[in-house]
């Protein structure tokens, strides 16, 4: 652009301005040849530079939030602070799978130790919360922990792309920041969501459930997840979800497993409901139906199901609502209120198509049940 600036007026001017117009363009024509990678790799790192700053002040905003809710909702008689600051820098390491032979129960086994951990910690950090609120108050330090690793990668890449000058570290970095920086936005909204018990968009696969099991008797059937009987269609429907309205997702895997443990195997579908990442140009909201175990995480609870219904040869469909990866940690937007509905309409339509009335079926709602009730 200031190339064709400079030939615009060394054309417009006269002869005696004409030629130090001409030796300018010349100049600036030699400097950007030796210096223009350079010259972009310092654009390019104030521009990740600026996006440092405001991450950094997202980080401080979730561990300012986390403290305050701890000590409106805990009454700790001593400052949390130094706590939630150990908190953040919590990590866990993954078992070996060199030999992947049982590596899934190994797995179960650490996030299991993890996650009485965090409660243990909570617990510690606010006396006085009760259950629904411990596990609201663990979700907001984990989103708090997430902006924190969001942070001190975007810092390393930073620093040690300009400790390098190395234009390709910077590059991909500043390449990058826009879907970073939108994940660490997302966040940035769980956290005040999570504080104050608001349901979220990953919730829709447990909000679709807690509409059809309301006014049924529930049952505890596994870790952290309750079931109910519904009859659907001429059906009987095991609806399970997990227990709320605390912060929440347990283990629908297990739950699945022993449902069909229970009848023997005698189940003519099982039916995943969940929310799923939409792709650019789709709505939100929007529902739509496949095969499958619609369960996210590491794996393990979906690996629960697969070895399940393949004991027993059971047909697994899934019905999923589309959102963005911003929504699912996010509160809960209308539009994926209002697809609760049509999923479950959705639903129906599968029982009545796949299977015979007198038949057994499972229908599990997957997502965080935080704000939902049974």
């Amino acid at each position: 652009m200031i190339m064709t600036l400079l030939l615009s007026l060394i054309s417009q001017v006269g002869t005696d301005w004409g030629w130090i117009l001409n030796l300018l363009f010349y100049v600036i024509f030699i400097a950007f040849i030796f210096y223009g990678q350079r010259i972009q790799f310092y654009v390019w790192l104030r521009e990740v530079e600026g996006s440092l700053i405001r991450l950094k002040r997202l980080r401080d905003e979730g561990r300012r939030i986390a403290v305050e809710t701890i000590k409106e909702l805990g009454k700790p008689t001593e400052d949390p602070s130094e706590r939630v600051d150990r908190f953040l820098e919590f990590f866990a390491i993954e078992p070996v799978s060199l030999d992947p032979a049982g590596v899934v129960w190994k797995l179960e086994h650490i996030l299991d130790v993890r996650d009485t951990r965090f409660k243990d910690e909570v617990k510690l950090m606010a006396p006085a919360a009760d259950e629904t609120q411990i596990n609201n108050l663990e979700n907001t330090l984990e989103a708090a922990l997430a902006l924190n690793i969001i942070y001190k990668v975007i810092r390393h890449f930073y620093v040690l792309g300009k400790k390098t000058l190395s234009l390709y570290i910077i590059m991909q970095l500043q390449m990058l920041l826009p879907l970073i920086m939108r994940e660490a936005e997302a966040y940035a909204s769980a956290l005040k969501a999570f504080a104050y018990g608001q349901p979220i968009g990953d919730g829709a696969g447990a909000l679709v459930a807690a509409k059809l099991m309301r006014g049924y008797q529930k049952r505890k059937i596994a870790k952290d997840v309750v079931v109910a009987t519904v009859p659907i269609e001429g059906r009987t429907a095991y609806v399970l979800k997990a227990e709320g309205p605390g912060g929440n997702v347990g283990k629908p895997g297990e739950a699945i497993k022993k449902l069909i443990e229970e009848n023997n195997g005698q189940i003519a579908s099982i039916i995943v409901i969940d929310a799923a990442l939409k792709l650019e140009g789709e709505k939100t909201g929007e529902v739509a139906e496949g095969i499958g175990v619609a369960i996210g995480g590491p794996g393990v609870e979906k690996f629960k199901v697969e070895e399940t219904f393949l004991k027993y040869k059971v047909p697994v469909n899934a019905v999923i609502i589309k959102e963005d990866v911003g929504d699912a940690i996010s509160p809960m937007r209308k539009e994926i209120y209002e697809a609760a509905d049509a999923a479950i309409e959705r639903i129906k339509r599968v029982i009545r198509e796949r299977t015979k009335e007198g038949d057994t079926v499972v229908i599990a709602g997957i997502g965080n049940t935080i704000g939902i009730g049974q």
